[in-house]
């Protein structure tokens, strides 16, 4: 038994969108001879909850559609099982998808998912929130505030509040501890615009972050970037497409196996673009070899 979970709202999607990806799922495993069940997310955290159903009915796969918000939600109910987790992209960046590889388009990514091998990665975790793509506080968990509470979902929306805030966002200052020899002093970090903790390269749509960062090395890539000024930040912006990245000024990346922020006000973060209302001190920590996903 396959189990396929498509959240009706992700991306740019409509109510008359619905009803064709349910057809177009029942078709393409049909033309598989899949038994299958295929079912609808109703609110956030549901994935979640429909996921561990799945674990629990001993569904052989379980595929979701929809975005980062919603991989997250189902892998969440998957770590430390060896049931694999099918990622059909639906949202405005699909990060991971893009990392394992998978199309872009329902049809063929639901063809790969059958056809696809089992990989183990690992998973983040901050502030006991798990992660499989990227993480952190600062202007990506701005980002993903107000895009939560956009009108509109879809890469347009995306870009228009990410310009906006880059236009007015003020960095924070942030004491960080890695807790092995060499890392970031807590003096070093003032007025960074982000740190981010990445499991994978990229944030989506191909903007890199960490382009050393790999699934399933048993390590996350700690990204501090320290802003030297405004005009040099939106000058930068291109590299996180083109490459580079690492070379821009202000920039630090050190892997690590565990970790803390804090910071002396109460901070909001954000795990694989869902935002999350924090304290004063997020723990960081790897968790190794915790997800099967196909790739």
């Amino acid at each position: 038994m396959i189990t396929l979970i498509i959240n009706p709202i992700s991306g740019r999607a409509r109510s008359h969108d619905v009803t064709r990806r349910v057809e177009l799922a029942r078709a393409a495993l049909a033309a598989f001879s899949e038994e299958s069940r295929i079912v609808l997310s109703e609110r956030r955290g549901h994935v979640r909850e429909l996921a561990a159903a799945a674990l629990r009915d001993r569904s052989r796969m379980v595929m979701v559609w929809g975005g980062d918000g919603s991989v997250n939600e189902a892998g969440s109910a998957l770590l430390g099982s060896q049931t694999p987790l099918a990622i059909i992209p639906a949202g405005s960046g699909n990060g991971l998808a893009r990392e394992l590889g998978i199309p872009l388009r329902p049809a063929a990514a639901i063809a790969a998912a059958l056809h696809g091998r089992p990989r183990v990665i690992d998973a983040g975790e901050l502030a006991g929130r798990p992660f499989f793509n990227v993480a952190g506080v600062g202007f990506d968990a701005r980002i993903a505030w107000r895009f939560d509470r956009a009108p509109k979902r879809g890469l347009a929306t995306y870009v228009r509040v990410s310009a906006r805030e880059l236009l007015t966002y003020v960095g924070g200052t942030y004491r960080i501890d890695c807790g092995t020899p060499g890392t970031i002093a807590p003096q070093e970090v003032r007025r960074a615009l982000l740190v981010t903790v990445a499991n994978s390269p990229q944030f989506g749509n191909g903007a890199r972050i960490a382009p050393l960062a790999k699934l399933d090395d048993g390590r996350l890539d700690l990204v501090v970037f320290e802003e030297v000024s405004r005009f040099a930040t939106i000058c930068a912006v291109p590299r996180l497409f083109r490459g580079g990245v690492e070379r821009i000024r202000g920039m630090t990346t050190q892997q690590i196996e565990r970790g803390r922020i804090e910071s002396d006000a109460p901070m909001a973060f954000h795990v694989d673009g869902e935002p999350v209302e924090g304290g004063q001190t997020l723990e960081i920590r790897v968790l190794p070899s915790a997800l099967t996903v196909i790739a």
